[in-house]
Formats: C-alpha cells, structure tokens, sequence
C-alpha cells in the first residue's frame, strides 16, 4: 500500500495530498489482511447514522467503493476520490447501475455546485488531511439545507495512547487538542477538536458512536468476528460517557429545511465555482476557460486538461 505525497494541480500552497493513485490498497488492506471486524463494525456505525433513504449522496474518500452498498436507499450516489485508479476499481463493481457516478477529485476543491447534495459520509479519509477546516468547508458548501454529514476520524484519546502516554512510552498527549501527525499525512484527533471544526464549518454535531474498541490481534486470534462485532455494537453507544476507541462516528446535520426534491445543478468547475457545459467527452467551463474530462459516468476533476 502506498500513499503519494502530491500536490493540487491548482496551488503549490496548498496541503499536500495523500494520493492512492497505482496502489494495492484494496488487496493487501482489505481483502489479504485481517480487517474482517473493522468493516463490519465500521458498517453498524454508518447504519445506525445515516439516514436509510434519501436523493442524492457523495462519499468522500470511497475509494474502491468498500462501503457503496449501505447507499442502496438513495435515488443517486456519488463516489469521490482523488485516485483513479480506485474509482476503476469502484467502476468494476458499480459502473453498471446507472444511479452511480464516479468523480475523482481535490477534497480542498470539490467539483460540487452550491447544495447538490442531500447526504454525504467520509470514513478512514480525515487522518489524511493536513487541513481538515478546509475540507470540512468544502463538503458543507455541497450540502443542502437539512442534509446529513456522517464523518469518521481516528481519535488520539484512545485507550492505547493514553495507556502508552502513562507509561512513559509515547512524547505526545492524547489529552491535548491540536492534531498530532505520527506518520507524515497520518494524524489522530481529539474529538473536542473535530467537533469544534465542524461547527466552525457550519456543521451542527450530533449523535456520536465509539468504534473498534477490540482492534487488537490477540482479541482477533480468540474470538470470532461476530462476536466481536456484537460487543462492538453495544460499546459503540458508550461514546456520551467519553469515545476512548480508536475511531469516531459523528452525525452532523446541516441547519435549515430540507429542500423539495428538484432539479439541481451537480457541478460547477472546482478552479472557479462557476457553471460547466458537457461537450462530449469533456466538461466546459466558460468563466474560466478550464476543460474537464468525461467519460460515461466517470467525471475527471482532478486536474484540467491542456488548453
């Protein structure tokens, strides 16, 4: 599994990203590795969050489309990530089902024109934000008035931190706020301060689950995953005492009512915000002179074509 440190195509400012472009992340993370209890407690979570039915959802992060089936309520699904070759990997096993686009793109410039969607999640994809206000800002301007953010992020006050921090055996405090990065674009957050960027962002935080209290090999080589995932499920509602797991479910909601279910624009150019044209093949934006690349039902944001 290997992670790209790569820059945006549109500033060399901006945060680097961390891009799965050409990599195995799906065999030897998921299908070759012992991961069996953390996608299904994973997917309890996203269950229990996320609203059953809805029009149209994005997935930040969706990578080869691991969680795609838990939207089969909405009437359109989006999958967004920056690596192509994931979203093909995605497209293998969704492509066929004409709810499905495929978008692959910048979380710092999102394609999405202003309230174009109705829902979105993003799991396993914060700890790889160098700038998670920005993100966070991004998402928000794509969702509509009474729309639903389920968001997941790895929480630095977990019980192995602060069991390691107690022993002397770890410099950084899993009581303090700031984000610490361990491995570069690898970071653990305190929920205090995720909650607090979300409201800044716009967000009003909800309901919050603890997750994979039992990510551990020897509870793995002792007890079968449905029975982990059993005792997952009932700790996972111990989060208002305090999440002291690895990972954090959060429901946020986007204030305001929810809008009739019209027609509404899905795509503005991520350079500008202004509106696109199809051409074929490609995306036209006339405000900025930006060209994007189509084909069926994959949308290439990720970086303009030649002039």
């Amino acid at each position: 599994m290997v992670c790209i440190i790569a820059k945006s195509y549109n500033s060399a400012t901006m945060p680097d990203i961390c891009d799965y472009e050409g990599s195995d992340y799906q065999t030897r993370f998921w299908k070759n590795a012992d991961r069996h209890y953390e996608d299904a407690s994973e997917r309890v979570a996203l269950k229990r969050l996320l609203p059953p039915t809805g029009g149209r959802i994005a997935e930040f992060g969706a990578g080869f489309g691991r969680l795609a089936d838990l939207y089969a309520g909405y009437r359109e699904v989006v999958l967004v990530d920056y690596s192509r070759t994931l979203l093909e990997e995605a497209m293998q096993r969704w492509g066929a089902d004409p709810r499905f686009t495929f978008v692959a793109a910048d979380i710092y410039h999102l394609p999405f024109a202003p309230g174009a969607l109705d829902a979105a999640t993003m799991v396993r994809v914060l700890h790889h934000l160098a700038d998670p206000p920005a993100a966070l800002a991004q998402i928000r301007a794509a969702l509509a008035p009474g729309g639903v953010f389920v968001l997941e992020y790895a929480n630095k006050r977990n019980l192995k931190a602060i069991a390691r921090y107690a022993l002397g055996r770890q410099a950084w405090s899993p009581y303090a706020l700031e984000p610490v990065e361990f491995v570069k674009l690898n970071f653990d957050f305190h929920p205090r301060y995720v909650a607090q960027a979300l409201r800044e962002a716009g967000f009003s935080p909800g309901r919050s689950l603890a997750v994979s209290y039992l990510r551990a090999g020897l509870l793995k080589r002792a007890l079968p995953v449905q029975a982990m995932v059993a005792i997952d499920a009932a700790l996972q509602l111990s989060a208002p005492l305090g999440a002291l797991s690895p990972s954090v479910f959060i429901r946020n909601n986007v204030p305001g009512a929810a809008v009739a279910d019209a027609e509404r624009a899905r795509f503005v150019s991520p350079r500008s915000g202004a509106p696109l044209r199809r051409e074929g093949d490609v995306m036209v934006c006339d405000g900025d002179g930006t060209r994007w690349r189509v084909s069926g039902n994959f949308y290439d944001f990720k970086e303009p074509l030649a002039s």
